[in-house]
């Protein structure tokens, strides 16, 4: 900073003010204190700066697995409206561990970010206790907390199982079957809660046996449907509460000489970009990541802003996304093919007595 005010003929605190925008400089002071950064290459210490002004324009992000399709979606756009708002990323991957997610917490909390948001590991999430004990803005995303006052986005879990159990209703299934998340994970529940209310609320019953909790994986999701297909009688219909589960139904009921959807319907959710690369399409509830992520940033920035912690819980709305994986049964598809039977045989004898 010496040599740019040197070149430009100004104080390093002129420099200063330049570089961080803090105060009002003139324009010709600006191009001369410009024109000097370029000449020697000068870049600033973010680190340094950060530590003198309790600010290094840094969001702590932090998902239970990196790996994971919807997590990496998020990432994408968060660190998009996060840049947008010159802000960078720090990024912890917690892989699905309640003890590294209060590492990283910790680590943030010490670096004295900005702001954090995080998708919680499960209930036993550590990270909201720790973190109102400070004053540092944050943000619970995807996995809502139960206490009111944490600011929070998230998906209508609830719509999504309802939109599931009303599709499925709709096409005339009766004997459908539902495929969790870990029920210690309060969206499993809160998707859960939705699709059983509205089965419940169509006259149809949702037995014990008819709810498989698993771990929102596809490996997983091949290895159940063996248990699926015990059922007496047989389930027509499958909802599970991510795609790469349904991915991996599909995939096993398909190694067990079943059609989807002709044998089973199978809904996932998420719409992630496999859904539009399968043969047949997946039929899913939409996730809006972009949505959730840019209201989750700005969330974030009215905190700061505001130097208070928001109470707020945000639930963006979903949709039903129809693709080719869903269809009628095949009782109902065979008493449609007979009313159309019977349609088109009056039709012509219509026909022969005009």
């Amino acid at each position: 900073m010496k040599d740019v005010a040197a070149i430009a003929g100004v104080s390093v605190s002129t420099v200063s003010r330049v570089i961080n925008n803090a105060i009002p400089v003139g324009a010709r002071t600006r191009e001369l204190v410009e024109q000097a950064i370029g000449e020697v290459n000068y870049r600033p210490n973010l680190l340094a700066s950060g530590l003198r002004s309790k600010s290094g324009n840094l969001i702590g992000l932090a998902v239970p697995e990196i790996g994971h399709q919807s997590f990496d979606t998020f990432i994408k756009y968060i660190e998009e409206y996060a840049r947008a708002n010159k802000y960078g990323l720090i990024l912890g991957d917690i892989q699905n561990d309640a003890d590294g997610e209060a590492d990283f917490i910790d680590q943030l909390i010490r670096r004295n970010v900005d702001g954090i948001i995080f998708i919680r590991v499960s209930d036993e999430s550590r990270a909201l206790e720790m973190l109102n004990s400070t004053t540092i803005p944050y943000v619970v995303l995807d996995r809502g907390a139960s206490t009111a006052t944490a600011p929070t986005v998230v998906m209508d879990n609830h719509q999504a199982g309802r939109l599931a159990a009303e599709h499925l209703i709709a096409l005339g299934h009766r004997d459908v079957a539902c495929v969790t998340g870990p029920l210690n994970v309060s969206l499993c529940r809160d998707r859960l809660d939705g699709f059983t209310q509205t089965v419940s609320a169509a006259g149809l019953r949702l037995l014990r046996h008819d709810i498989h909790e698993s771990d929102f994986r596809f490996e997983s999701g091949v290895k159940l449907v063996p248990a699926l297909l015990e059922r007496g009688p047989p389930v027509t219909a499958l909802w599970a509460q991510n795609d790469l589960m349904a991915i991996g139904i599909m995939a096993g009921l398909k190694d067990h000489g079943l059609s989807v959807p002709r044998d089973v319907s199978v809904i996932g959710v998420d719409d992630i970009v496999s859904c539009r690369m399968l043969r047949p399409q997946l039929t899913t509830v939409r996730q809006p990541f972009r949505e959730m992520s840019r209201a989750a940033v700005e969330l974030l920035l009215r905190e700061s802003a505001l130097g208070e912690r928001i109470s707020e819980k945000i639930a963006i709305p979903t949709e039903l996304v129809v693709r080719q994986s869903t269809a009628p049964p095949r009782d109902v598809r065979s008493q449609c093919q007979r009313v159309l039977s019977t349609v088109e045989t009056l039709k012509s004898v219509a026909e022969e007595v005009r």
